[in-house]
C-alpha cells in the first residue's frame, strides 16, 4: 500500500477511548504510561503494538514509541471500522466451557489463533460462541496464544471487563497451563529448566510420564510440561537446549532427528484458574490427540 493510501485509511479511523493525563512529577515514555489506561488494551505489549500501528494519538497527533508524556496531554485510542468488522470464518470449534464472561475452546493443530490470515480461530469465534448478555459485551477475543502447530486449550474473553481481568491473571501468573509433548532421546525422570530466552527469564518444569525405545530416536518420551513463564516458543526452545526436542519440530531440532509429515507433538492439555467473577475454581482438560495415543496408548 502506498503512503497516500495509508494516510487515507488513518483519516478514517475513529476514536474509541480517550484519556486525559493529570499532572505528573517526571516525564515517562508513552508506552510505559499508557499501560492500563484503556479498557480494550490492558497490557504493555498491546499498547506498544497499537502505537506501532498508528492507533494512538497524543494531542491530536499520531504518537510514536519514542514519545514522552509530560502531563496534561489528551491520549486517544483509535480503531478503524474496517478492523472492527472482521470477517467470519466458518469453522466449527469444540467449546469445553462457556458463560457470559469467558469461554475455553479447543484449537486444533495447523490453524493460527489470530493474525492477518482469514482462516484464524479469532475469526471463527463469533459464530461458535453465544453472545454475552452483559452490558460490556464485546467481540470474543483470545487472551493468549498457541503456536500454529500446537493443539490445545485456548482461553477467550467475551466482555471488556473479562478480557482485562484474564490478562491480569496471566500477568500475575495465576493461570496454570499444563502441556504434554513427545520428546526424543534419553531424559531424566523429572527436572527444571531455568534458562533465559531472548534475555528474559524463563522457567519450565517437566516430568516424564512414560518412555519407549525407538530405533530412530533412541527413546520417545511422553512428557508433562509446566511453564512458569510465557516466552515465545519457550517449551520448544527449552527442550532443544537439554537435547530432547519435541518430536516433529521443524524449527528446533537436532540434526538428522526430524520427523516429517506428522506435525508437532505438543498439546496444551489443561487450564486451571480461579474464575475472575464467580470465584469458582476452573480446571478444564482436553485429552491427548490421536497421534499421541498411537505411540503411547492410554
Amino acid at each position: 500500500m502506498t503512503s497516500f493510501g495509508k494516510r487515507i485509511i488513518h483519516f478514517l479511523l475513529r476514536t474509541i477511548e480517550t484519556h486525559i493525563v493529570k499532572t505528573i512529577d517526571n516525564t515517562i515514555r508513552l508506552q510505559e504510561y499508557a499501560v492500563g489506561i484503556f479498557k480494550t488494551i490492558p497490557t504493555k505489549s498491546g499498547i506498544k503494538k497499537a502505537i506501532k500501528k498508528r492507533l494512538v494519538k497524543v494531542n491530536g497527533k499520531t504518537a510514536t514509541t519514542a514519545l514522552y508524556i509530560k502531563g496534561g496531554e489528551t491520549i486517544e485510542l483509535l480503531q478503524s471500522k474496517e478492523n472492527s468488522q472482521k470477517k467470519h470464518f466458518n469453522f466449527p470449534l469444540d467449546i469445553l466451557f462457556e458463560d457470559d464472561h469467558l469461554a475455553i475452546i479447543y484449537k486444533p493443530a495447523g490453524i493460527l489463533v489470530s493474525g492477518n490470515s482469514f482462516a484464524t480461530i479469532d475469526n471463527a469465534l463469533v459464530q461458535n460462541l453465544q453472545k454475552s448478555t452483559l452490558s460490556d459485551a464485546t467481540r470474543p477475543r483470545p487472551v493468549h496464544r498457541l503456536d500454529y502447530p500446537t493443539s490445545g486449550l485456548l482461553l477467550i474473553g467475551k466482555t471488556t471487563e473479562s478480557i482485562i481481568a484474564l490478562n491480569q491473571l496471566f500477568e500475575k501468573k495465576e493461570i496454570r497451563k499444563t502441556y504434554y509433548a513427545i520428546c526424543i532421546g534419553k531424559m531424566g525422570r523429572s527436572g527444571e529448566i531455568d534458562l533465559p530466552i531472548d534475555n528474559k527469564s524463563a522457567f519450565t518444569s517437566f516430568e516424564v510420564i512414560q518412555s519407549v525405545e525407538s530405533p530412530r530416536f533412541d527413546f520417545l518420551n511422553l512428557v508433562e510440561l509446566n511453564p512458569k513463564t510465557g516466552r515465545k516458543h519457550q517449551l520448544r526452545k527449552h527442550l532443544l537446549i537439554i537435547n530432547s526436542p519435541i518430536l516433529g519440530d521443524k524449527d528446533y531440532f537436532l540434526e538428522n532427528k526430524i520427523l516429517k509429515g506428522k506435525g508437532l507433538f505438543l498439546h496444551a492439555s489443561t487450564l486451571t484458574f480461579t474464575h475472575p467473577f464467580s470465584k469458582e475454581e476452573i480446571t478444564i482438560t482436553k485429552e491427548l490427540p490421536k497421534k499421541f495415543k498411537k505411540i503411547f496408548p492410554q
